[in-house]
């Protein structure tokens, strides 16, 4: 998060890179920023893995999509509760993976917006129509009980913060949302 398409800031490259060492794990950098293209670099070289970035803050996707494959990681497009789903049609094609926003962007602890799952529902429909690989992601309000309806709806990877950070048991809250 960048401090204008979104009004918070937080972990930038920085953090990515000194963390790296320290494990194997796949790196999900989720880009909330007004100047998407000029962060990929900066990521990729900090080691992520995947590099999502929002369509609406986006004046190339196809540019991006393109640079972030060339750096060998992933590349994802991420929309926010309020834009068409059919916007990310033309891309599916070229990305690895859908984020879609169940909250708006910006700060933890929102409450899940119910209204986007027919949205979700529809993504899915949409991935698997187009038969290239894409993994479906959420991010926005996912606890033990949003994350049955995520999955009954199709959807791969859920990003829960606030569910789990406010857990007394980290590994114990993670292991349900796994079950969920």
């Amino acid at each position: 998060m960048d401090g204008y398409f979104v009004e918070n800031l937080t972990i930038g490259p920085a953090v990515v890179k000194s963390i790296r060492p320290i494990t194997k794990r796949i790196f999900d950098v989720h880009l909330m920023v007004q100047e998407p293209g000029i962060w990929v670099d900066k990521f990729s070289e900090a080691g992520a893995d995947i590099i999502t970035f929002h369509l609406e803050a986006s004046r190339d996707p196809i540019d991006i999509l393109k640079h972030t494959h060339s750096l060998r990681c992933k590349a994802g497009i991420a929309i926010n509760p309020g834009t068409s789903i059919d916007l990310v049609e033309p891309f599916l094609t070229k990305i690895d993976l859908l984020l879609l926003m169940t909250v708006n962007p910006g700060f933890g602890g929102q409450r899940f917006i119910k209204g986007t799952l027919p949205k979700i529902r529809k993504a899915r429909e949409m991935i698997d129509s187009c038969h290239h690989p894409i993994f479906l992601e959420v991010d926005g309000g996912v606890d033990l009980k949003t994350a049955h309806w995520l999955k009954d709806a199709g959807v791969d990877v859920l990003v829960s913060g606030s569910t789990i950070f406010k857990s007394k048991n980290y590994e114990d809250i993670i292991e349900k949302l796994r079950k969920a």
